[in-house]
Order: structure tokens, then sequence, then C-alpha cells
């Protein structure tokens, strides 16, 4: 009953891709990121939907290809993906995982539509895992990393040479280094986006309060 095109199957189908599209987009809906809680629910359903007309037209007509609408959904995805990420006025890119985790809720919602119930539960198990252990993982490497990427706005141009100077008595290494115009900082202001190298274990809010005492310096961030 649960492979064929029934009402038991259906009705299954789609709780299912509500229960995992939600458990996905709870995670990315406390982080308050574009897509959420109600997007990742209908990314998911709306593919399960897709799977299951494709194979009740297999079914009842016998005729055309059971993978055809879930292939045009996992390319037509990637606009909705695509509208969560965006690039901030300091060049920071937004919105990746996302993107990634509205592509992988379709592909679990397609898993569910064609009756792929196993592949589906532990494919959004792993999923959830992903977005949510392995973010705190990823959050600890970061800072335990000695390579720190920065955005820096100074009010004189002498400024980038100031900073360099200090990197260069702390033992830290420049590189990437990128000037860009940004209209936001005003006519008069430099905004530089470079790459720092500690040579020993450092605190990244260490390194940070050593370089703020670079000249003409009125902004530093850490990308």
């Amino acid at each position: 009953m649960l492979q064929g095109i029934n009402y038991f199957s259906i009705t299954v189908r789609i709780f299912l891709s509500v229960i995992i599209g939600g458990a996905l987009g709870f995670e990315r809906e406390q982080k308050r990121h574009p897509a959420g809680f109600r997007t990742y629910i209908l990314v998911c359903l709306g593919a399960a939907l897709v799977m299951m007309t494709n194979q009740y037209v297999f079914e009842t007509f016998h005729t055309g290809d059971v993978s055809r609408l879930g292939a045009q959904v996992i390319s037509g995805i990637g606009f909705l993906g695509a509208g969560t990420i965006i690039i901030t006025g300091r060049n920071q890119v937004r919105g990746l995982t996302t993107a990634a985790g509205l592509w992988a809720s379709a592909c679990i919602g397609l898993a569910i539509g064609i009756g792929f119930y196993a592949g589906a539960i532990v494919g959004g198990i792993a999923i959830f895992f992903v977005m949510t252990v392995l973010q705190r993982l990823d959050e600890s490497m970061r800072v335990k990393s000695k390579r720190l990427d920065l955005y820096m706005e100074f009010d004189t141009p002498g400024g980038l040479g100031s900073l360099i100077n200090i990197a260069k008595e702390n033992n830290m290494e420049i590189s990437n280094i990128q000037v860009i115009k940004n209209k936001a900082t005003g006519k008069k202001a430099t905004s530089v986006l470079l790459s720092v190298k500690t040579k020993q274990n450092q605190s990244h809010a260490d390194v940070l309060q050593i370089l703020e005492c670079a000249a003409g310096l009125n902004f530093i961030e850490e990308l």
C-alpha cells in the first residue's frame, strides 16, 4: 500500500514531507535566516507532490518517464536557492547553507514522493545533523584557526601602511589585500579586505585588539 498511489500512501508521504521539511526549516528559523520553517515545508511538500504526480501519470497512463518531473525540480530549485544568497556591502557572502538546505529539502521531498521512505528518513536525519551539530564544529574550527579574514575601514590612506607595520611587529602575515569602493563609507574613507595569519596561537579577539591600534582605523570586523 505504501509503494503505490492510493489515499493511504498519499497521506503518509505528505505527512512525512511536512515533518521532515519542518524539522529542517525550524533550525533555519531559529537563526533568523531568509528561508525558514514554512519555506522548507513548502519546498519538501511540493517536491513530494511532483513525484507523486509523476508516479500517478506513469501508473495510470503507462507513459512518460517516471523521473522527468523530479529532474526539473532538481534544477528548478536553484532559482529559489539563489534568492537566499546575498553579497553584503562588505563583500560577505550570506545564505549558502540556506540555499543548500533548500536543495536538499527538495531532494528529500522527491524521495518521499516516490515512496523511498528509508532514504528520505535517513537522509533527513543526516541533513539535520549537518545543519545543527556540524555547525558547532565548523565554528570551533574557525575560532581556533590562525587565519582571519577581515574587513576594515580607514579614514586616511596611510592607515593601511600603519596596519602592515603593526602586523610585522607582532609576527603576523598580511595577504590577499583588496581595496574596495564602498559608497556608504564616504569619499575619503578607504575600505579594505585582507587576510591575517598569526604565527602563534592567539585568540581572534586578541588579534583584533592589536590591529585596532592602526592609525586612522574606524572599523574592523572578522568575516
